[in-house]
């Protein structure tokens, strides 16, 4: 899928399995995808969809009992699934950074903001002086709209949008190629989530950074990404550039996302929900796993996945209403 010699991140084939007592589950299926420099790829799908599983995969922090067991992730030319656990620590932060949706348990309550940002610098810098480490952390702050003086505050005196804003800023401190942030703003008001995908977009295009936005809510990534990536119990339904997603969604799952956004322009409008559950990935239903609750569900869906079907340049959907041939 669009994987150039010129790409910052591919991911080929990956396949991420958990091996439990009850069985194996399958969170990602088969997925490809690759990205550029300065790109925005909105990773988009319902709890249990494996979204975040995969970006755990990309920076190889995948929870016990996750394994990679099949597929190749390439970043800058290097095979991160190859590279020995020092090689891989120095990556992370540095050239490949992660945003966890939960500032509170990611930060160390005991110690202060300014602490977090020189343990960081120094750690992947260590010709980085403490001053000059405690002034790119209060220019940071700055950036993300904190005053500068709070870097020798404690997490727990900051409010849930600055703790998210000063996760951002940790993870943007060494001007790394690419960004994952995993459902970045959780349990933050509305206005506040604005901000934060905003400074994301802003640190995005300011620093030629590539930016996965991990996240349930499409109209977040249909108004901040370039490009959209749909995800369904493992598997990649859909495929394609912010336009070609809003103008003209193929998959039944991404159409029955759309049409659960409210409208504010609208006088009236129906919402529509997607009836039933996400499978049971120790249990999965045979052939096309969303066929149990699409409407346009046919035989042939019941008895095989469907392969990826190209409709367009760089439009992709896995479902046999579009035939053709398999990409």
């Amino acid at each position: 899928m669009r994987c150039t010699v010129l790409a910052l991140l591919e991911v080929d084939h990956i396949v991420i399995e958990y091996r439990t007592r009850r069985g194996v589950a399958r969170a990602v299926n088969d997925v490809s995808f690759s990205m550029e420099k300065g790109e925005t790829l909105g990773l988009v799908g319902e709890s249990g969809s494996g979204k975040s599983t995969l970006g755990f995969a990309l920076i190889r922090l995948l929870p016990s009992p996750g394994v990679v067991a099949g597929g190749g992730i390439t970043f800058e030319g290097q095979n991160l699934l190859r590279l020995n656990e020092k090689r891989m620590q120095s990556l992370r932060g540095n050239r490949i950074a992660f945003v966890f949706q939960n500032p509170m348990t990611s930060l160390n309550p005991v110690k202060t903001v300014e602490s977090h940002f020189v343990e960081l610098l120094r750690t992947h810098k260590s010709q980085m002086s403490q001053n000059e480490a405690s002034e790119r952390a209060r220019a940071l702050l700055d950036d993300l709209g904190i005053p500068a003086e709070r870097v020798q505050d404690y997490p727990h005196q900051f409010s849930g949008g600055m703790r998210q804003r000063i996760m951002i800023g940790l993870a943007i401190a060494l001007n790394p190629s690419l960004a994952i942030a995993d459902e970045p703003t959780t349990a933050l008001d509305v206005i506040v989530q604005d901000r934060i995908l905003d400074i994301l977009k802003d640190l995005s295009q300011k620093h030629e950074m590539a930016l996965v936005l991990i996240t349930h809510d499409l109209s977040i990534v249909l108004e901040r990404c370039d490009n959209v990536f749909v995800m369904y119990a493992g598997h990649q339904v859909e495929y394609g550039k912010n336009e070609q997603i809003y103008r003209s969604p193929k998959h039944p799952y991404t159409q029955g996302l759309l049409n659960s956004i409210p409208n504010i322009g609208l006088d009236y409008q129906k919402l529509t929900a997607i009836p039933g559950s996400p499978p049971d990935l120790l249990n999965m239903p045979s052939g096309c796993p969303f066929s149990p609750r699409c409407p346009y569900a046919m035989p042939v869906c019941k008895m095989q996945v469907p392969p990826l079907f190209s409709l367009e340049i760089g439009h992709l959907v896995r479902c046999f209403l579009y035939g053709g041939a398999a990409d």
